[in-house]
């Protein structure tokens, strides 16, 4: 298997290197990352739980799918090429906003990314890759709150962060 690299940026998303994936969690380097929220008619996400064999946050709900762009490719393109790969779905996908996080995660690892949300909308039935997704279903916003507000554990520390803004873009964004 070929070592990942993540691309290693500065605030204002200015390429200033690579490093070893695994290398930039244990360090907590700034990089650029990429998240996407697929939704349905009903305008409920799509959430993954990620596989219990993820080196970080294994086995929590999570947004559709994140990534990293591989040096050279598109923000766009990595975004559609990630949703197909973990979700076994095509759909077009739409930039919405961009933000700065860092948050500590298991392990010793911190997850420091300039994270590029995209939106999108399907009615697709997901078929995941087992190696990057245990399970997955289709829930309201207000239900994701409900769940994060009685069991925070069970979701991804990015997603948290993100919840709020994501609720105020959705009815702006699916028609």
């Amino acid at each position: 298997m070929m070592e990942e690299h993540v691309i290693l940026v500065n605030e204002q998303d200015q390429e200033t290197g690579t490093m070893e994936k695994l290398k930039a969690h244990q360090l907590g380097a700034l990089h650029r990352a990429i998240s996407v929220f697929l939704f349905n008619d009903k305008g409920e996400v799509l959430l993954q739980q990620r596989a219990a064999e993820k080196y970080h946050s294994p086995l929590k709900w999570t947004n559709t799918c994140c990534t990293h762009p591989r040096p050279g490719e598109d923000l766009n393109v990595a975004a559609v090429r990630r949703l197909v790969e973990e979700m076994g779905i095509r759909a077009e996908l739409t930039w919405q906003y961009s933000f700065i996080y860092k948050a500590e995660l298991d392990g010793g690892l911190t997850e420091h990314e300039l994270d590029h949300v995209f939106f999108g909308k399907s009615e697709a039935i997901p078929v995941p890759n087992s190696e990057e997704v245990a399970a997955w279903r289709y829930l309201s916003l207000e239900a994701v709150e409900s769940e994060m507000t009685a069991q925070p554990d069970s979701y991804t520390e990015w997603f948290k962060i993100m919840l709020n803004r994501i609720k105020k873009i959705r009815d702006e964004h699916i028609d």
